[in-house]
């Protein structure tokens, strides 16, 4: 099973991205964390295009005991962040039950909620950025887990 975090997402288009990814691989749920916006928005459903209707989804104000609780169930939470510590995504064999962070389009995830995951995961770049948009890497991201489970 896989879950989806995101955590303090500025972008509603990337949100309805999220959605829309999610229904199209199976994601069982989103997690919208932080100041990540939620539906009903114009701006969701025009990237969403009906997903968010679909894809089930919860408000969490603070991410930490959200984590808490999904390492408590059974799920595997993977941050997906370039860091010195981080695993390739080709390299990383990805467990049963995942629960896959994603977040800010600026500054990524904090450090607290690095520290928080059981792994964090990157995307191999060839060009001169260094990361994707995140809805471009959520998506490369969870079609790695379902190809992989």
């Amino acid at each position: 099973m896989i879950s989806l975090i995101l955590d303090n997402i500025r972008s509603l288009y990337n949100v309805g991205s999220a959605f829309r990814t999610a229904d199209g691989l199976g994601v069982e749920k989103l997690y919208l964390c932080g100041y990540t916006g939620c539906p009903p928005r114009e701006e969701i459903s025009k990237t969403a295009l009906g997903a968010e209707e679909v894809v089930p989804f919860e408000k969490v104000e603070n991410i930490l005991p959200l984590i808490k609780k999904l390492k408590e169930d059974g799920y595997t939470v993977v941050s997906l962040e370039k860091n010195n510590s981080s695993i390739n995504i080709i390299d990383y064999r990805w467990p049963k039950n995942v629960a896959l962070v994603v977040g800010n389009e600026i500054v990524g995830i904090s450090e607290e909620v690095l520290k928080a995951s059981d792994c964090v995961v990157h995307i191999p770049m060839i060009g001169i950025k260094e990361s994707f948009n995140v809805a471009s890497a959520l998506a490369i991201a969870i079609y790695d887990v379902v190809s992989k489970t």
